[in-house]
Order: C-alpha cells, then structure tokens, then sequence
C-alpha cells in the first residue's frame, strides 16, 4: 500500500492546472495543447485511482491510505485525508468521468479553451479532496472549493440564459452551506475537534444531534437536490456545456448524498430516524414531480435535467430507509446514475451541436442518419428506467428491498420512477430518433470515432454494473453494515437509558 497514493490522486490535476496556465495565452496551438495537457493529466489520474482500488483492501471497514498533517493543532483542527469503501467508488466515478468529458469539450467549447481546462482540473482537485476528507473543517473548504469552478463552467460557457442559472448556482448552494458553517462551529465547540471520527464519538445530545442534523439536510440538500430545494437545477443543467452537465450530475449532485450519508447516517443515526418520515416523504414527492415535468419539457437537456432530480429522490428514500439494503441501493444508484446521466447528456449534446437546437419538437428520425448514436442511445435510456441488466436496476432493487422495510407504500410510490421514467424517456427517444424526419435531419452524421472514444466506455461500464454488481458492492457493503450495526446498537441503547429513567421517575 502506498500512502502517498491518495496526495497525489487529489493534487495531480492541480498540478496540471498549473501547467496549462504557465502554456500562456494565445491561438489555437495553446488552446490545442491545452486541452491535450489536461486530457493526459486527468488520464493519468484514472490509471492512479485503478491502482488505488487494486490496493484497496475491502476485507477492512475503516480508513485506509490515511495522512494526517498538523494544520491548526492548538484547535483540534488537522488535515487528515483518507479513504473507506464508501469514499473510494467516489473517487472511482470522478476519475473516471473527468477524462471523458474533457474529451467531449473538444467539440463543444470552442471559446476560452485553455482556462476551461485549468477550471476542469480545479473542479476534479476539489472533488477528490472532498470525498478524502476526514477533517470537517478540510470538508468544507472542498466543498465550498467545487462551487467557483462549476459556477464559471456554467456563466462563461454555457448557453443564451447562463448567467442566470451561474447565478442560482451560486446563491443556492452557497446558501446551503452556510447552514453547514453553522453546524460545523458548533460541533467544534462542544467536541474540540473537527476531525471526524473524533466528532463520530464526541455524544452529542439528542436534542443538539437534531439541530446538527437538520442543518446538514438544508447544506446538502440543495445540492442532492431535495424537494423544494431544486429550483437551480434544470436551468444549471441545461444551460451548461455538456461536459460540465456531465459532471454536476454526474458527480457534483452525489457530493450532497454523499455528505448526508457521511454526517446523517453515520454520524448521527439517533436523530435519522426521527427525521426519516418526513425526508421519505419529500424523496417521493421529488420522484413524482420531477416525472410530471420532464414530460411536458421541449427542451432535451430539460428532460434529462428533470429525469436527474427525479432519480436523486430515488436516492434520498434510499438512504433515509436507514436499512442496509437501501444504503447499499443508494451508493450503488449513485454510481450508477453518474454514469448514465453524464452519457445521456452527451448523446443530446452529439443531436444538438449537429442539428443547431435542441428542441423536440424541431427533431425527427435521427436514427436513420446516426444509426450507432441511436443504439447507443437505446442502451443508456433503457438503463435510465431500470432495465434489468443495467445498474440502475440493480440500484433500484436494492432501494426498493430497503423501502419494503419501512412501508409498502414508500415502495410503491418510489418505485414509480421506473414507470413514469419510461414514460417521459421512451416518448423523447421516439419523437427524436423515430419521429417524421425534419428537414435539418437529413444533413446530420453519425458518431465519430472521437465521440464513440466518449460514449463506448460509458455503455461497457453501465453493462458492467448490471452483470456484475459484486465489483462495487463489496467495497462499501462492509461500511455499511458496520454502520446499520453500531446504529441499532445506539438506537437499543438509548431505548433502555429512556426506560430505566421513566422508572427512576
């Protein structure tokens, strides 16, 4: 095991961001070299994170390949990096995400060239740090460092609206995260430490575990989105360029699941559960909504944007089932959900730069001019509903199984998603690839061997999760399960503390 491993994982990009900046401005050499600068960095940041995983010894639940510096001592403050099974498939998504949609701008940002690269490299730093982080207060810088880049990749080079949707951006999760600000100084005062397993320990009351709680749903929620914290989303995802809609929902959204589940369900376990009614409650209603409107969009990336939210309240049910396996179902979802939606923007991005729109109704019979961008697309849609065979079904099951647990209903109503999902998604693949042919059509091309570069590995990997779901899960089912025990532990201790004082009274 090599325990620089995860340093140089985290700040190669950064790394490389420097470079691209010293190429200097100019033409379209430095704007070439640019982009093949940061390409090769983030390539071999890929081939890092796959001897990380190969290192990884899941028989392990706790961290591993941990640093830990001396940062600001004297307030229990340390820069502490480290990795569990839950944090690595993370790792794993960003690494794998970053060089394909680097490898998709090349068509689709034209503009600013070079200081799109060093923003990319910068983002995927921020999104490295963030899911290594074992110290809260390093955790909220992270956080708080994706917000520039993403904002600059939706403001500069997005569409006709994107300084309004760079704007909203902005304002909500900024906003979120004072909340998490809030909770963060408060967890250091009464603890002395920001580290987070010593805050895992630290016995917060249960009336402060419920304040702490509550702030960290209002921080991540904005960005998981949760209903009705979602009001940026669709004009972010749609206003933005394809790569960068490939990785706020593909990567960027899972860091607000991913910090409810590193500071909800792991860290205060006691107050998830009074929460959980009414958090279940807003996932359904976010899958049902979001349903609903994706289907009266006009707009493909609309569609896609809106099928997005809908599915992240498949993982926020999944999470709050507070059940091993919907846990399980909601990290695998993640992943799963990654990978699907950063293709599906994608294909729409390789439809509307050759057909100038993206609007529906302005398209038709595709499929007879880009026949392999049409089964590509097939795949990636069928996964996007949950076709067994895919990982989005093996994700759903595992929500549903876990729903089961706490309702009949919440398990039906969740497992809408894949009715409604079909619905809006089978009717947008119909209309584009086999509605009657437009007269802008008939000029369109198929894939070139550079997008398919893009899209294969997405489809062998979306293949790969729905035969062989093993690979995955047993990085995170042991932290997981670790955590549902020590949960019932706490819970069945706090139960008898409350009875032995009803009877002292």
């Amino acid at each position: 095991m090599y325990p620089t491993l995860l340093s140089l994982i985290t700040y190669l990009p950064l790394a490389g961001a420097g470079l691209v900046f010293l190429l200097g401005r100019g033409g379209a050499d430095q704007g070439r070299s640019a982009r093949w600068l940061s390409l090769w960095t983030s390539l071999l940041v890929l081939g890092l994170s796959a001897v990380l995983w190969a290192q990884f010894d899941p028989g392990r639940p706790g961290l591993q390949f941990e640093t830990r510096l001396s940062w600001m001592a004297d307030q229990g403050i340390s820069y502490h990096t480290g990795v569990d099974g839950i944090s690595l498939v993370f790792i794993l998504l960003t690494a794998f995400l970053t060089p394909l949609a680097l490898a998709a701008s090349w068509r689709t940002v034209q503009t600013q060239v070079r200081t799109f690269s060093i923003t990319f490299l910068l983002l995927e730093t921020a999104l490295f740090g963030l899911f290594s982080a074992q110290d809260l207060v390093l955790f909220y810088v992270f956080y708080e460092a994706t917000l520039i880049p993403a904002s600059l990749m939706i403001g500069v080079w997005g569409g006709a609206r994107r300084m309004w949707a760079s704007l909203q951006f902005f304002l909500f999760t900024f906003g979120g995260s004072l909340f998490m600000l809030i909770a963060l100084v408060a967890m250091w005062l009464q603890a002395g430490t920001t580290d987070i397993q010593g805050l895992m320990q630290a016995g917060f009351s249960p009336v402060m575990q419920g304040w702490l709680l509550l702030a960290f749903i209002l921080a991540f929620g904005v960005k998981l989105p949760l209903f009705p914290l979602h009001a940026w989303l669709p004009d972010a995802y749609s206003e933005a360029p394809a790569p960068a809609s490939a990785m706020l929902s593909g990567v960027l959204s899972k860091t607000g699941a991913y910090g409810l589940l590193r500071f909800g369900v792991l860290m205060f376990p006691n107050a998830m559960h009074a929460f959980a009614p009414y958090v279940l409650a807003l996932g359904v209603v976010a899958i049902i909504y979001a349903a609903f409107v994706a289907f009266a969009q006009t707009d493909m990336k609309r569609v896609i944007a809106y099928s997005s939210f809908s599915h992240m309240g498949m993982i926020a049910v999944g999470l709050f089932t507070l059940t091993a396996e919907g846990i399980d179902g909601a990290i695998y979802q993640m992943l799963s959900h990654g990978v699907v939606i950063a293709a599906l923007f994608f294909c729409v991005s390789a439809v509307a730069w050759r057909a100038e729109t993206q609007n529906i109704d302005a398209l038709g019979g595709v499929a007879r001019q880009m026949p392999v961008l049409a089964l590509l697309a097939m795949l990636f849609t069928m996964a996007n509903i949950g076709l067994p065979g895919t990982g989005s079904f093996v994700g759903e099951l595992l929500v549903l199984m876990g729903a089961i647990h706490v309702s009949f209903w919440v398990a039906l109503l969740a497992g809408a998603t894949m009715i409604m999902g079909a619905v809006y998604m089978l009717s947008l693949y119909r209309h584009v690839l086999f509605g009657s042919v437009k007269g802008t059509v008939s000029l369109l091309r198929d894939l070139t061997a550079a997008e398919m570069a893009v899209l294969v590995p997405l489809a062998v990997v979306t293949l790969w999760m729905g035969v062989h779901p093993g690979s995955f899960t047993r990085l995170f089912d042991p932290v997981v399960m670790q955590a549902i025990h020590g949960s019932a532990n706490a819970v069945a201790q706090n139960t008898s503390h409350a009875a032995v004082a009803v009877a002292a009274r």
